[in-house]
């Protein structure tokens, strides 16, 4: 599979290098006329089922820029929207003349609003809210129209803040209700014992004293600042975008039109993916966030540089940053946190000294080396189990993670070949791989996971528009587990991990448990990094373009594309009411089918049959399962709400009604099985040093130990041992 992987990936750059293919010259001086030009030929040539670029792709762009610009439509008014629409039927125009004038218009009427509003929300928020009128606030915003003039715009300011705050004002309420019932102490915390020293006349003083602290008026203002210190803080991200930044959304706007998962990122979007996706970067190790002017640490990022270093704390404000071969530090107080985080990056090896703010005030310099931080939570984990007298192991996959310069490094089949030999080392007899809310990643690691399971043989199809299909397989024969398998898929089971689902199912060598059916992303991307195209590029990094390329098909013909993995074994699960799949997305490729090709399945004594049905009937049966499927029921309940009232004591009420409907589904919380889970060896020895790998740990196993899903996957492993048992004691009868 590696060499076929590596085989259409090289085809389709050498494709791009061609005098074919690339006798077009790219070298517009205007780097946003260029990125257009690229994008345009790119999709064009590249795309698996290119769009015409017509009136009717025109309308939509337009559409969908103008709700990515302005969702809540409460910049724009109506007078802009007429003016916009001029443009609505000459968008696909001026792609093609590489005609900006649309963005241009757009972009400048944006910002000119954005900092209208910004003195409509202060002016608003200045004045206190009165939430004992009668009114009711819509959150349908598709059907809201744009407002006409500055007192509509303002009147819609007002109701959408006033929503925003009634949720602070309630909230701010409860607290003072919970601190009269409660006790102040010296340092000024809360505590909900009564002092045995304290008499009854004093307990009744304090009390009181807590009542009178806090008015409704006091509460009020305070659920106002809330709201405005959340609204300063998308103001000043907002004031950090660059026309660059606005400009990705309106290519975006134009790019999904071919569908969903094409996307152009931006030169700091595109290291995001890369990271994302090999599951490591070189740096220091620490997770920040903006908040106001400052940089702030909010996570250590465990066995990384900073961890080790033991000096950086959560909390921490980075003021300076100097590089080891520079003797001027660089202050990024109010830098773009992209900006700050280029310079607190580089390569391994390197010195980076930064000059930090502690949460108590004082001002340190210290110097990390830096390294590979590898982000631990998106590999590969395991756990161990055991369940009347049988052991079983657990994988966690998060991800198909791979490094695309190099895939001998760490990857996704690597690691699991890696776990399933330390799990078989503790005696393992029956595998569960949980694949819930992995969203996909690298085709080439799914082949080699499959090639884990069976001896040799078709995987996945893979065709490209004009060209025959391609089927991949498993050409190694060696089979790293043959024992028990069930894979565990949920919704937001996608793309790869439906890859892998689909062809265990089909070659009926495992048991696939889980929802109705997975995501139904039956496509293939490639990432193109746009710098190839350009020669003598004086404009700068041009970023990257994920489009897609290729669909995938399963061995037996049929497309993932909008059906997904129907499960042997249906479940519900709390997304079993809402709209999140393939088919829910605007513009999917449609599903089809093609040849199956010849393949033949697992050769066992498992009874999958009967398996199937008696987790059927336990799963009919299961108390647990109803109470999830009525949850399940109520959240989609909740979500499709629109209208809402801004009557303190009517929101109030329905707050209350809410409540006690939630109260229903505590049980879930409390689930708890008998079942034990445990590291490997390996594994303890590195949490003897590493207590936030403990802790983690620690956490995964709790969760463990209640999931529901995990306990009917180890049922069906155990219910597969034995008919194992008795059909191979029945063969070996009849034989002898």
């Amino acid at each position: 599979m590696k060499g076929n992987y590596k085989f259409l990936l090289l085809a389709l750059l050498i494709a791009f290098a061609s005098c074919s293919f690339t006798n077009k010259t790219f070298d517009n001086p205007d780097k946003d006329k260029l990125l257009i030009q690229l994008i345009t030929y790119v999709l064009e040539q590249g795309h698996f089922d290119p769009r015409d670029i017509n009136d009717e792709f025109s309308e939509n762009v337009f559409d969908d820029y103008l709700v990515q610009l302005d969702p809540f439509k409460r910049y724009f008014y109506a007078s802009d929207i007429k003016e916009f629409e001029a443009y609505k039927n000459e968008i696909d125009d001026q792609i093609k003349a590489y005609d900006l004038t649309f963005f241009n218009l757009t972009h400048q009427r944006l910002l000119e609003r954005i900092a209208e509003s910004k003195k409509i929300y202060t002016e608003i928020l200045d004045k206190p809210f009165d939430f004992s009128i009668e009114e009711e606030y819509s959150t349908n915003y598709d059907e809201l129209e744009y407002a006409n003039n500055k007192r509509e715009m303002k009147e819609r300011w007002r109701q959408q803040l006033k929503f925003s705050t009634i949720a602070n004002y309630d909230e701010a309420l409860a607290q003072r209700d919970s601190n009269i019932d409660g006790i102040e102490l010296s340092d000024g915390t809360w505590t909900s014992e009564e002092p045995k020293d304290v008499s009854e006349k004093e307990l009744s003083s304090k009390k009181k004293k807590a009542a009178a602290k806090a008015t409704l008026k006091e509460i009020e203002e305070e659920a106002r600042n809330d709201t405005r210190q959340s609204l300063d803080e998308l103001y000043d991200f907002i004031d950090e975008r660059q026309r660059k930044d606005w400009f990705a959304v309106y290519i975006n706007a134009i790019v999904e039109e071919f569908d969903p998962h094409t996307f152009y990122f931006a030169p700091e979007d595109k290291d995001r993916f890369d990271v994302a996706m090999s599951g490591n970067f070189e740096g220091i190790g620490a997770r920040l966030q903006k908040k106001r002017d400052a940089v702030i640490v909010n996570e250590i990022i465990s066995g990384g540089p900073a961890w080790r270093a033991n000096q950086l704390e959560v909390g921490d404000q980075i003021l300076k940053v100097r590089q080891q071969d520079e003797i001027e530090a660089v202050n990024i107080v109010g830098m773009r946190l992209d900006d700050a985080i280029k310079l607190i990056k580089g390569p391994k090896g390197t010195v980076v000294t930064l000059t930090l703010k502690r949460v108590d005030g004082t001002i340190v310099d210290i110097k990390i080396t830096r390294d590979i931080v590898e982000l631990e939570e998106t590999y590969a984990k395991s756990s161990i189990v055991e369940k009347d007298g049988k052991t079983f192991g657990v994988i966690n996959l998060p991800k198909f993670y791979i490094n695309f310069e190099d895939y001998n490094k760490r990857n996704a089949a690597s690691d699991i070949k890696q776990e399933i030999i330390r799990l078989k080392q503790q005696g393992m007899e029956g595998l569960v791989l949980d694949l819930r809310n992995n969203g996909g990643g690298s085709l080439q690691t799914v082949v080699d996971i499959v090639g884990l399971f069976i001896e040799d043989g078709p995987v996945v199809q893979v065709k490209t528009t004009t060209e025959p299909k391609e089927v991949l397989e498993d050409r190694d024969k060696s089979i790293i587990w043959d024992g028990p398998l069930v894979v565990l898929v949920n919704e937001l089971s996608a793309s790869a991990s439906e890859i892998l689902a689909a062809a265990m199912q089909d070659y009926k060598r495992a048991i696939v448990i889980g929802s109705k059916q997975t995501y139904g992303k039956g496509t293939v991307q490639n990432v193109l990094d746009l710098n190839r195209m350009v020669r003598n590029n004086s404009n700068g990094d041009m970023g990257a373009l994920k489009f897609t390329t290729q669909k995938f098909y399963r061995i037996n013909g049929g497309s993932t594309q909008l059906e997904g993995v129907k499960s042997d074994v249906v479940v519900p699960d709390r997304y079993s009411y809402i709209n999140i799949g393939e088919k829910d997305q605007e513009n999917p490729l449609p599903w089809d089918k093609i040849d199956a090709v010849d393949y033949e399945l697992w050769s066992n004594y498992f009874d999958y049959d009967t398996t199937i049905s008696k987790s059927k009937e336990r799963m009919a049966a299961n108390e647990q399962l109803k109470l999830i499927d009525a949850n399940a029921k109520w959240v989609k309940k909740i979500q499709d709400r629109e209208s809402y009232s801004l009557n303190y004591d009517k929101y109030r009420n329905d707050m209350d009604l809410n409540e006690e409907e939630a109260k229903r589904f505590e049980k879930l919380s409390e689930y708890q099985t008998d079942l034990t889970f445990s590291s490997l060896p390996y594994e303890m020895k590195l949490m003897e040093k590493d207590t936030i790998l403990k802790e983690k740990r620690r956490r995964w196993h709790e969760g463990l130990a209640k999931d529901v899903y995990i306990e009917e996957a180890l049922n069906v492993l155990n219910d597969l041992k034995m008919t194992y048992s008795i059909k191979n004691k029945v063969a070996t009868s009849v034989k002898n």
